[in-house]
């Protein structure tokens, strides 16, 4: 089975070739039933995988599938090649599994969308490139999938790309994600420098041998990737402006796939960051991001838009996790958060489509009664993001807090802040949405397709709950939301099951907990809980039970004008810069090298003019010749003697 590896990305790619060339002759919906096939197998071939490797010991639970060699040039050799391991599968069978739910929601979704079999086309690659970054032996395959995904989420965040917030969207988030993948490419060209390798192993098996100095710049260089995928402080400005591609875009890139991208590959080279001195970086930079972005949250008032600020913090706890040495605490998080976010995407998407393409928080209210399955499920990712136990987001939230005690009191303290405002946004979130009083029919706001709502008479605003195909996908990941922290629960080893799992991946890099901090651990998981309902309990005394004012300042809606100013920089001082340089480019190192041609060229213009072609004027130039050796000879030869 494990020489079947290569089967989990071919699959999408084959739903993606046929698409490609039958799309239009399949149309609505059998493109989108093929496209969800595709997916669907390549999970069930990941599942198959996953119990071979658990049939193994823990030692030989590493399988490589060599295709063909890619690049033989020089010292150079690079295979392409797929890397069957703990942490690959794990990946693996939530990127395939939680993308074949949004596929299948999809298909209700984009009902009536003229562009249905494209868009299922652009799915199937982008879930291929995922698989191909995931599942890669060393860098470069990792990074063929890396821009592979960069690529298919400008097709789909500006899928509809006649709107012109959505185009400018797309190519924000392509533009934004090439400054990360100069990072990738540095730290590539560094370990091929000091290593002589890109795979993962021998880069992994050197990390003890290099200078601290070269680990921490491979390191922090893949940081500069990652934070450009992972949509990390200062690159984060992408994510939010994500939302304009259709909703299942959104649960696809936010919770399984593209943004997920950072933290694993931060995982992978876990031994390097552990020899080099990137860690308190990556965790201050995480637990910023996490808490800036916590911020912005509160005053958002789209629906996708609270989703989108949520993930960036995240994501920030993620790498708070990853700097704090907790490679397995965060993980768990990135798996947990792909249930209880992808729900949420999706839970939002079934609200949008009831509502008839209203995304405004304001205009909707008392949903629970008219959108039952969607607002339960809903209410059960809520409770898993905001922490309470026992659901899975208070298994994984707690782990990373742990670990993050045991690196810096700091560092825990804000992400404890960040734990309590998380919980107080989505309780505002569900508040405004499935509770207090109806207000659907106070105006239309966003739309998230390329066609305006219906304006049209009341009765058309009148909420209504989603098909089964797309409330499946609901129930399906709402009990995984619920359930899922069973995957590593802090009780015993036995009850660890992803850190046995994950140990032979990361084991030497894991931070080893301090006899303080584990005497310690119940207590922080106490103030954790406590947090987190103090969040909700804030939150539903001021949004459902009206208590106090809210607080939603003009600025933090803004997103702290932190967009605005970059945009102002852009194009402002940073376009003088870039035509200062287009113009250096132009008027300089273009004119010296033209210039030199020019000059080259007029030399030999006068040079050509002695060229006659006459053979009697060669003999007189030959005889000339002659003469002057002669008389140098003579005269200058004999002056010497």
């Amino acid at each position: 089975m494990l020489d079947l590896v290569w089967l989990i990305p071919a699959l999408p790619l084959a739903g993606f070739l046929v698409l490609l060339v039958f799309g239009r002759r399949l149309g609505e919906p059998l493109a989108g039933w093929l496209a969800t096939a595709m997916v669907a197998a390549a999970f069930a071939v990941t599942a198959g995988v996953f119990f071979a490797l658990l049939g193994e010991q823990a030692e030989e639970r590493s399988h490589v599938v060599t295709l063909f060699s890619w690049v033989p040039s020089g010292s150079l050799s690079v295979d392409l090649a797929l890397l069957a391991d703990p942490l690959s599968i794990t990946m693996a069978l939530f990127v395939t599994g939680i993308a074949s739910l949004i596929h299948l929601f999809a298909i209700g979704y984009m009902h009536g969308d003229p562009k249905f079999p494209k868009f299922f086309l652009y799915l199937n690659l982008f879930v291929f490139s995922m698989l191909m970054l995931v599942l890669g032996n060393n860098m470069l395959v990792t990074f063929l999938g890396w821009e592979g995904v960069g690529a298919c989420s400008y097709f789909l965040i500006s899928f509809f790309h006649t709107r012109a917030s959505a185009a400018t969207a797309g190519k924000k988030a392509f533009v934004t994600n090439r400054i990360g993948d100069w990072g990738f490419m540095l730290a590539m060209f560094l370990s091929f420098q000091y290593v002589g390798s890109l795979d993962y192993a021998r880069l992994n098996e050197a990390a003890g041998d290099l200078s601290s100095t070269t680990a921490t710049a491979i390191a922090l260089l893949l940081f500069v990737g990652a934070c450009g995928k992972s949509a990390q402080l200062p690159l984060y400005v992408w994510l939010p402006d994500a939302m304009e591609g259709p909703t299942p875009v959104s649960a696809l890139i936010h919770a399984a796939t593209m943004v997920t991208a950072g933290v694993y590959l931060m995982t992978r080279c876990g031994p390097l960051l552990s020899a080099s001195d990137a860690g308190t970086v990556i965790a201050i930079v995480g637990v910023a991001t996490a808490l800036f972005a916590a911020t912005i949250a509160v005053a958002q008032n789209d629906i996708k838009k609270v989703l989108a600020y949520s993930t960036v913090s995240q994501l920030g706890y993620m790498f708070l996790a990853v700097g704090s040495g907790a490679y397995v605490a965060a993980i768990f998080h990135m798996v947990t958060h792909a249930f209880f976010k992808a729900l949420m995407f999706l839970g939002s998407g079934s609200v949008i489509h009831g509502m008839h393409e209203e995304q405004d928080m304001r205009r909707m209210g008392a949903l629970r009664k008219f959108l039952p399955v969607t607002a339960a499920t809903f209410i059960i990712g809520w409770l898993a993001i905001a922490g309470v136990p026992p659901f899975s987001g208070f298994w994984s939230k707690d782990e990373i807090l742990l670990y993050a005690y045991d690196k810096s009191p700091v560092l825990w303290a804000l992400g404890l802040v960040t734990a309590l405002l998380t919980a107080y946004y989505m309780t505002r979130q569900v508040v405004l949405v499935f509770f207090g009083e109806a207000r659907w029919n106070e105006g239309a706001g966003h739309s998230d397709h390329s066609q305006p709502a219906d304006q049209g008479h009341a009765e058309h605003r009148t909420p209504h709950e989603s098909p089964w195909v797309m409330l499946l996908p609901l129930v399906v990941l709402a009990g995984l939301a619920a359930v899922g922290g069973v995957l590593n629960l802090p009780f015993s080893h036995s009850t660890e099951f992803l850190k046995s799992w994950l140990e032979p991946v990361v084991g030497e890099a894991e931070r080893t907990l301090a006899k303080g901090t584990k005497d310690v651990k119940w207590i922080l998981a106490g103030i954790a809980t406590a947090a987190g309902v103090a969040g909700v309990a804030g939150g539903w005394l001021v949004y459902q039970r009206k208590k106090a004012r809210p607080i939603e300042p003009a600025l933090l809606a803004d997103g702290w004008r932190y967009d605005r100013a970059i945009a102002a920089f852009m194009g402002g001082p940073g376009r003088q810069a870039f035509e200062a340089a287009t113009w250096a480019d132009r008027t300089i190192v273009d004119g010296a090298v033209n210039g030199t041609g020019r000059s080259v060229r007029s030399l030999g213009q006068v040079f050509r003019r002695g060229q006659t072609g006459l053979v009697r004027v060669y003999a007189a130039a030959v005889g000339l010749g002659a003469v002057a050796l002669l008389l140098w000879f003579v005269l200058v030869r004999g002056v010497i003697g």
